[in-house]
């Protein structure tokens, strides 16, 4: 298994940035805020592979 983690291009991290500082100034609970904001600004892919047994 492997995990990439990448980040997006600039726009997006832009757009992930502001929402999640309107999410904490806006009293949201940074345990929801920053998850949230840190899937948008970043390409998470998680690939299986299978071995040989």
């Amino acid at each position: 298994m492997s995990i990439d983690v990448h980040p997006r291009d600039l726009p997006i991290v832009l757009i992930g940035t502001g929402g999640g500082a309107l999410a904490l100034w806006a009293d949201a609970s940074p345990e929801i805020a920053i998850p949230a904001a840190l899937l948008i600004m970043l390409d998470i892919r998680v690939r299986f592979w299978r071995g040989q047994a």
